[in-house]
């Protein structure tokens, strides 16, 4: 089984998935609250985001949600998927699972293309995700997301600033913040857009990386072989700027023998679920010290049938080889948005 997960994950990477790795400065489990930095030509922080340009029909047949949305007394959960995948592939065998059986409403939106297409696209997808969400429980909404799904919710509080009081928690496994060192040469959009020195990341990571009033935690793998280096929380995935509260946790703070990879983290990793449950039950970011060590030994995160556990990761990863095989390529990265700049007429 694990020959082949690994002939799996060399297939993704050699066909060009993101291979992620700039450095940002911080330690790790912190929690930075400030930031010095500016936006420089990208727009304001607080500029109004633009109207969305999918639509309305396409942005309302995206987003489903459990009934318990509407009536739960607590925060309901936006579910992201990862590059290539979609949320049925990505969660319905592991967290949606285990919400229903925590009771915790959630809400999943299918993103256009697998996830291959232009992000700032999706980003239209996760705002009306967010407020629609809000519409309809009348709460504050969770996000959880899963590498591209952990970092795409930020381009949508980075350019519409209204849906930061919508959102208490941000909760990404693996993220791709930071760029990518393996995309080069035509690739599909989304690809294109999480390398680094990509204009798209340039401008998701203008001015701050986290909004006051919201809680971000990231859980990463220091043995995660798509989004490296992540040996410490100076790698790819960790967030350090703005007024956010901000936890970066590697699972091997929690379990030192944890050997986890991407999809692993993204799917029936115990000590990922562990970190994001926590986060999720919890007032402000995850906490490592409530984490219970017992989850070391529990090789399958709740939710996740032993039984059905082979068949079902083996489509998940399947699934993802084959919309990266076959997904179209382009010869550059999709051109900024004119909201993205200070000035629209702009360009990179």
């Amino acid at each position: 089984m694990v020959g082949t997960v690994l002939a799996l994950l060399l297939s993704i990477v050699l066909l060009g998935t993101t291979v992620l790795g700039t450095a940002v400065p911080g330690s790790e489990a912190s929690a930075t609250a400030s930031s010095a930095s500016s936006a420089g030509p990208y727009a304001p922080p607080g500029r109004p985001g633009p109207p969305l340009d999918v639509p309305a029909s396409d942005l309302a047949a995206s987003l489903a949600c459990t009934g318990s949305v509407t009536t739960a007394a607590r925060e309901p959960v936006l579910l992201v998927a990862g590059t290539a995948l979609t949320p049925a592939s990505n969660f319905s065998w592991n967290y949606e699972r285990a919400f229903s059986q925590l009771r915790l409403p959630y809400c999943a939106v299918t993103l256009p293309d697998n996830e291959m297409a232009d992000i700032q696209t999706v980003g239209e997808y996760i705002v009306y995700a967010i407020r629609a969400m809000h519409h309809l429980s009348g709460r504050k909404i969770d996000v959880l997301g899963f590498s591209q799904g952990g970092m795409a919710p930020r381009w949508a509080l980075r350019f519409w600033p209204d849906t930061r009081r919508l959102v208490d928690d941000l909760v990404a496994i693996d993220p791709s913040n930071h760029g990518t060192l393996d995309a080069n040469g035509a690739c599909a959009p989304a690809v294109w857009q999480q390398r680094s020195g990509s204009h798209f990341l340039g401008a998701l990571n203008s001015g701050a990386e986290t909004f006051a009033g919201i809680s971000y935690t990231v859980v990463y793998s220091r043995t995660d072989e798509v989004v490296f280096p992540n040996l410490d929380a100076s790698g790819s995935s960790s967030l350090h700027t703005g007024a956010g509260a901000i936890v970066n946790v590697a699972a091997q703070q929690i379990c030192p023998l944890d050997l986890s990879e991407h999809l692993a983290m993204g799917s029936y990793d115990s000590v990922a679920y562990t970190v994001a449950v926590d986060a999720l039950t919890h007032t402000g970011p995850a906490n490592p010290a409530r984490l219970w060590t017992s989850v070391c030994t529990t090789p399958l995160q709740p939710g996740v049938d032993p039984a059905t556990f082979p068949a079902e990761y083996a489509a998940y990863a399947g699934a993802a080889v084959t919309v990266v095989a076959t997904h179209p390529h382009t010869a550059a990265e999709p051109t900024l948005a004119p909201y993205v700049w200070a000035h629209p007429s702009r360009t990179p």
